[in-house]
């Protein structure tokens, strides 16, 4: 599988709004053996980007959707680690952007994650894509440093029953799952992912890459699979979700 159909993590361009927090691992963040579970970590993502705009005063502005993460892991957090993570704008789009966040252990230089998410800008009454506004050009463009991107999503759909996409099992969300927005948050889109790494032998690095698509309400999926690809589906064949990943 190419590394270039992933998401690129682009680097600091040293300009611009870089917002930090410090985070721990906690008990309900990690599996049996004291890793750290992609959900866990898909939450760190979300959470740090809503504190982000909070920070700079723009909670209320807009209301943002993810339809695309990546999360390179180099090395697990573990069990009462405690990291930095930092977060900056990496691009921006007539009304989405792209958000870097990078996870580094205290005592460490070297990030233990790298994360890129590809969020849209949705207007909080309507909640359909709207621009930006001026505050939030002032507050983030710079670090963007005139990087435009684009929404299209890439990943491949399953096809049809004749292609090598084989049925891996269903997965069940709850109505526990459901946020804010009432449909499964983009976190536990994860946890099927998170289930099959528990059942293999434990990794020890991790690049994966999941597409939002359709958002889903609780209820029975269908997991499809095809190499590092995944997909999941509802019992009509609509894909929620597409993950591209390769293990180590």
């Amino acid at each position: 599988m190419d590394e270039r159909e992933f998401n690129e993590l682009v680097d600091r361009t040293g300009r611009g709004r870089v917002f930090a927090q410090a985070r721990r691992v906690a008990l309900a963040d990690c599996s049996p053996t004291g890793r750290m579970r992609l959900d866990a970590l898909a939450r760190w993502l979300q959470d740090v980007a809503y504190e982000d705009v909070d920070d700079a005063g723009l909670a209320a502005v807009a209301v943002w959707v993810v339809r695309r993460t990546r999360m390179q892991v180099a090395r697990f957090p573990r069990f009462g680690e405690r990291f930095t993570v930092q977060t900056f704008c990496s691009g921006i789009g007539a009304m989405w952007a792209e958000r870097r966040t990078t996870i580094t252990r205290f005592e460490s230089r070297d990030a233990d994650v790298e994360a890129v998410s590809l969020w849209v800008h949705l207007e909080p009454v309507s909640r359909r894509p709207a621009p930006f506004s001026d505050a939030e050009v002032a507050v983030y463009a710079e670090a963007a440093s005139e990087r435009r991107i684009r929404a299209r999503l890439r990943h491949p759909p399953p096809g049809s029953a004749a292609d090598s996409a084989q049925r891996m099992g269903t997965w069940g969300f709850r109505a526990t799952e459901c946020d804010i927005a009432g449909h499964v948050n983009n976190a536990a889109y994860w946890e099927p992912i998170e289930e099959e790494l528990l059942g293999a032998p434990e990794p020890e690095r991790l690049d994966a890459e999941m597409e939002y698509r359709t958002p889903s309400q609780p209820g029975e999926k269908l997991i499809l699979g095809d190499g590092g690809r995944r997909w999941i589906l509802d019992s009509e064949g609509e894909v929620h979700a597409s993950v591209l990943m390769v293990s180590g």
